[in-house]
Protein backbone atom coordinates (compact mmCIF):
# COMPACT_ATOMS: atom_id res chain seq x y z
CA UNK A 1 0.00 0.00 0.00
CA UNK A 2 1.30 3.44 -0.90
CA UNK A 3 1.69 6.30 1.49
CA UNK A 4 1.66 10.00 0.86
CA UNK A 5 0.94 13.40 2.80
CA UNK A 6 -1.19 15.48 0.34
CA UNK A 7 -0.45 19.29 2.33
CA UNK A 8 -2.05 17.66 5.37
CA UNK A 9 -4.42 15.18 4.28
CA UNK A 10 -3.15 11.23 4.80
CA UNK A 11 -3.54 9.66 1.59
CA UNK A 12 -3.09 5.75 0.49
CA UNK A 13 -3.90 4.00 -2.88
CA UNK A 14 -2.91 0.55 -4.19
CA UNK A 15 -2.60 0.66 -8.38
CA UNK A 16 -4.03 -2.23 -10.70
CA UNK A 17 -1.31 -4.18 -12.32
CA UNK A 18 -3.29 -3.86 -15.09
CA UNK A 19 -4.88 -1.44 -17.40
CA UNK A 20 -6.42 1.76 -15.30
CA UNK A 21 -10.32 1.12 -15.67
CA UNK A 22 -10.77 4.13 -13.43
CA UNK A 23 -9.69 6.17 -10.81
CA UNK A 24 -11.96 5.68 -7.06
CA UNK A 25 -11.55 8.01 -3.66
CA UNK A 26 -13.05 5.75 -1.20
CA UNK A 27 -13.84 6.99 2.26
CA UNK A 28 -14.63 5.26 5.89
CA UNK A 29 -17.74 5.33 8.58
CA UNK A 30 -17.42 7.01 11.01
CA UNK A 31 -15.01 7.03 13.66
CA UNK A 32 -12.76 4.65 11.02
CA UNK A 33 -9.88 5.60 8.91
CA UNK A 34 -8.03 5.04 5.79
CA UNK A 35 -6.04 1.73 6.93
CA UNK A 36 -9.49 0.09 7.13
CA UNK A 37 -10.69 0.87 3.62
CA UNK A 38 -7.37 -1.09 2.30
CA UNK A 39 -9.24 -4.39 2.37
CA UNK A 40 -11.35 -2.63 -0.38
CA UNK A 41 -9.01 -0.81 -1.76
CA UNK A 42 -6.65 -4.21 -2.88
CA UNK A 43 -10.49 -5.48 -4.18
CA UNK A 44 -11.28 -2.58 -6.46
CA UNK A 45 -6.93 -2.76 -7.61
CA UNK A 46 -8.01 -6.33 -8.44
CA UNK A 47 -10.43 -5.21 -10.89
CA UNK A 48 -8.52 -2.45 -12.48
CA UNK A 49 -8.95 0.70 -10.26
CA UNK A 50 -6.86 3.32 -9.29
CA UNK A 51 -8.02 2.74 -5.94
CA UNK A 52 -7.31 5.81 -3.08
CA UNK A 53 -8.67 6.52 0.56
CA UNK A 54 -7.43 9.21 2.81
CA UNK A 55 -8.65 10.33 6.62
CA UNK A 56 -11.58 12.61 6.80
CA UNK A 57 -11.17 15.78 9.00
CA UNK A 58 -10.69 14.78 12.79
CA UNK A 59 -10.55 11.25 11.94
CA UNK A 60 -7.21 8.60 11.46
CA UNK A 61 -3.90 10.65 11.82
CA UNK A 62 -6.03 13.40 12.06
CA UNK A 63 -7.68 13.09 15.35
CA UNK A 64 -7.89 15.70 17.24
CA UNK A 65 -8.47 13.65 20.72
CA UNK A 66 -8.98 10.42 21.73
CA UNK A 67 -10.90 7.93 19.99
CA UNK A 68 -13.48 7.95 22.44
CA UNK A 69 -14.00 11.06 23.36
CA UNK A 70 -14.54 11.72 19.28
CA UNK A 71 -17.22 9.45 19.22
CA UNK A 72 -19.06 10.34 22.65
CA UNK A 73 -18.69 13.87 21.60
CA UNK A 74 -20.19 12.93 18.01
CA UNK A 75 -23.19 11.11 19.22
CA UNK A 76 -23.62 13.80 21.52
CA UNK A 77 -24.75 16.36 19.68
CA UNK A 78 -24.78 15.03 15.98
CA UNK A 79 -25.80 18.18 13.72
CA UNK A 80 -23.14 20.71 15.81
CA UNK A 81 -20.08 18.12 15.52
CA UNK A 82 -20.66 16.00 12.94
CA UNK A 83 -21.90 18.30 9.88
CA UNK A 84 -18.48 20.23 10.23
CA UNK A 85 -16.69 17.10 9.34
CA UNK A 86 -18.55 16.35 6.61
CA UNK A 87 -18.67 19.72 5.38
CA UNK A 88 -14.72 20.35 5.57
CA UNK A 89 -13.95 16.91 4.30
CA UNK A 90 -15.94 17.46 1.35
CA UNK A 91 -14.97 20.52 0.15
CA UNK A 92 -11.27 18.64 0.87
CA UNK A 93 -11.60 16.16 -1.93
CA UNK A 94 -11.00 18.80 -4.52
CA UNK A 95 -7.50 19.33 -3.49
CA UNK A 96 -7.20 15.05 -3.29
CA UNK A 97 -8.10 15.23 -6.97
CA UNK A 98 -5.75 17.69 -7.97
CA UNK A 99 -3.24 15.75 -6.58
CA UNK A 100 -3.97 12.67 -8.28
CA UNK A 101 -4.62 14.14 -11.83
CA UNK A 102 -1.15 15.88 -11.20
CA UNK A 103 0.58 11.93 -10.11
CA UNK A 104 -1.22 9.91 -11.96
CA UNK A 105 -2.21 11.92 -15.67
CA UNK A 106 -5.57 9.37 -17.00
CA UNK A 107 -8.22 10.09 -19.11
CA UNK A 108 -9.76 7.26 -16.78
CA UNK A 109 -13.02 8.27 -14.94
CA UNK A 110 -12.87 9.79 -11.86
CA UNK A 111 -15.36 8.51 -9.05
CA UNK A 112 -15.96 8.55 -5.83
CA UNK A 113 -17.86 6.14 -2.92
CA UNK A 114 -17.70 5.56 0.77
CA UNK A 115 -19.35 3.71 3.78
CA UNK A 116 -22.12 5.48 5.67
CA UNK A 117 -20.39 8.93 6.42
CA UNK A 118 -18.19 8.76 3.80
CA UNK A 119 -20.67 8.21 1.32
CA UNK A 120 -22.58 11.33 2.85
CA UNK A 121 -18.95 12.68 2.07
CA UNK A 122 -19.03 11.40 -1.73
CA UNK A 123 -22.42 12.70 -2.64
CA UNK A 124 -21.77 15.89 -1.34
CA UNK A 125 -17.91 16.22 -3.40
CA UNK A 126 -19.68 15.41 -6.57
CA UNK A 127 -21.80 18.74 -6.22
CA UNK A 128 -18.69 21.00 -5.73
CA UNK A 129 -16.25 19.19 -8.41
CA UNK A 130 -17.58 18.37 -11.49
CA UNK A 131 -14.60 16.01 -12.49
CA UNK A 132 -16.06 13.58 -10.33
CA UNK A 133 -18.09 11.29 -13.09
CA UNK A 134 -20.13 8.37 -10.45
CA UNK A 135 -21.22 8.35 -6.94
CA UNK A 136 -21.42 4.90 -5.10
CA UNK A 137 -22.61 5.95 -1.62
CA UNK A 138 -23.10 2.86 0.53
CA UNK A 139 -26.06 3.39 3.96
CA UNK A 140 -25.96 7.46 3.31
CA UNK A 141 -28.10 9.86 3.02
CA UNK A 142 -28.17 13.35 1.20
CA UNK A 143 -30.11 14.89 3.77
CA UNK A 144 -27.99 15.54 6.67
CA UNK A 145 -31.84 16.07 8.99
CA UNK A 146 -32.01 12.69 8.55
CA UNK A 147 -36.04 12.74 9.49
CA UNK A 148 -36.87 10.20 10.80
CA UNK A 149 -33.73 8.41 12.46
CA UNK A 150 -33.98 6.92 15.67
CA UNK A 151 -31.11 8.35 16.50
CA UNK A 152 -30.84 11.41 18.67
CA UNK A 153 -29.67 14.37 16.23
CA UNK A 154 -29.20 17.24 18.24
CA UNK A 155 -28.85 21.30 18.09
CA UNK A 156 -26.62 22.72 15.49
CA UNK A 157 -24.82 26.00 16.15
CA UNK A 158 -24.43 29.12 13.61
CA UNK A 159 -20.97 27.59 12.48
CA UNK A 160 -22.82 23.88 11.94
CA UNK A 161 -25.59 25.57 10.55
CA UNK A 162 -22.76 27.62 8.00
CA UNK A 163 -21.94 23.79 6.82
CA UNK A 164 -25.50 22.48 6.64
CA UNK A 165 -26.07 25.44 3.96
CA UNK A 166 -23.50 25.36 1.80
CA UNK A 167 -23.26 21.37 1.83
CA UNK A 168 -26.31 19.79 2.12
CA UNK A 169 -27.13 18.28 -0.80
CA UNK A 170 -30.78 17.75 -0.68
CA UNK A 171 -30.81 21.82 -0.30
CA UNK A 172 -28.42 22.09 -3.06
CA UNK A 173 -29.85 20.57 -6.12
CA UNK A 174 -28.43 23.34 -8.47
CA UNK A 175 -25.10 21.68 -7.94
CA UNK A 176 -25.97 18.29 -9.47
CA UNK A 177 -26.94 20.17 -13.09
CA UNK A 178 -23.64 18.51 -14.63
CA UNK A 179 -25.17 15.24 -13.95
CA UNK A 180 -22.99 13.00 -11.99
CA UNK A 181 -24.12 9.33 -11.74
CA UNK A 182 -24.87 8.60 -8.28
CA UNK A 183 -26.36 5.03 -7.10
CA UNK A 184 -27.17 4.67 -3.20
CA UNK A 185 -26.89 1.39 -1.64
CA UNK A 186 -29.46 1.08 1.28
CA UNK A 187 -30.34 -1.31 3.61
CA UNK A 188 -34.47 -1.39 3.61
CA UNK A 189 -34.30 -1.11 7.54
CA UNK A 190 -31.75 1.21 8.50
CA UNK A 191 -33.09 2.83 10.72
CA UNK A 192 -30.22 5.30 12.22
CA UNK A 193 -29.99 6.79 8.02
CA UNK A 194 -33.13 5.73 6.62
CA UNK A 195 -33.39 5.40 2.91
CA UNK A 196 -36.05 7.79 2.50
CA UNK A 197 -33.21 10.46 2.35
CA UNK A 198 -31.98 8.99 -1.03
CA UNK A 199 -35.08 8.39 -2.21
CA UNK A 200 -36.35 12.09 -1.90
CA UNK A 201 -33.31 13.71 -3.23
CA UNK A 202 -33.17 11.07 -6.40
CA UNK A 203 -37.09 12.02 -6.97
CA UNK A 204 -36.36 15.79 -7.27
CA UNK A 205 -33.95 15.78 -9.64
CA UNK A 206 -35.30 13.13 -11.55
CA UNK A 207 -38.15 15.79 -11.57
CA UNK A 208 -35.32 18.61 -12.56
CA UNK A 209 -31.94 18.70 -14.30
CA UNK A 210 -32.04 14.76 -14.63
CA UNK A 211 -35.65 14.53 -16.37
CA UNK A 212 -33.71 13.68 -19.82
CA UNK A 213 -31.30 11.24 -18.03
CA UNK A 214 -33.23 9.21 -14.98
CA UNK A 215 -31.06 6.53 -15.20
CA UNK A 216 -28.27 8.13 -13.81
CA UNK A 217 -29.77 7.98 -10.58
CA UNK A 218 -30.84 5.32 -8.47
CA UNK A 219 -31.73 3.64 -4.83
CA UNK A 220 -30.97 0.30 -4.39
CA UNK A 221 -32.60 -1.34 -1.04
CA UNK A 222 -31.24 -4.63 0.04
CA UNK A 223 -34.11 -6.21 2.42
CA UNK A 224 -33.08 -7.50 5.38
CA UNK A 225 -30.23 -4.83 5.96
CA UNK A 226 -30.35 -2.56 8.52
CA UNK A 227 -27.41 0.21 9.29
CA UNK A 228 -24.25 -2.14 7.90
CA UNK A 229 -21.93 -2.41 5.16
CA UNK A 230 -22.78 -5.89 3.65
CA UNK A 231 -20.48 -7.55 0.63
CA UNK A 232 -23.12 -7.06 -1.64
CA UNK A 233 -23.07 -3.08 -1.28
CA UNK A 234 -19.08 -3.65 -2.34
CA UNK A 235 -19.62 -5.47 -4.87
CA UNK A 236 -22.21 -3.53 -6.69
CA UNK A 237 -20.55 -0.78 -6.30
CA UNK A 238 -17.47 -2.02 -8.14
CA UNK A 239 -20.04 -2.91 -10.88
CA UNK A 240 -20.89 0.42 -11.44
CA UNK A 241 -17.64 1.70 -11.36
CA UNK A 242 -16.84 -0.43 -13.85
CA UNK A 243 -19.86 0.42 -16.11
CA UNK A 244 -19.15 2.31 -19.53
CA UNK A 245 -21.18 5.30 -19.71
Amino acid sequence: MNYKKVDHIPVIWREPKQDIQGVVIWLTGFSGNKEKMIPYLETMADNGLLAFSFDPHEHGERLLMDHDELRGRIKGNLRRYFWPILAITSEEMSRIIDWISETFPSKAPIMVGGISMGGDISVVSAGLDKRISKVAASIATPDWLRPGSWEPQGEADTYAWHCYHRCNPLSNLHRYQHLPSIRFFCGAEDGQVPPDGAERFVDVLRQGSYKHTPERLDVVKLNGVSHEFVPRMLEASIQFFLEQE
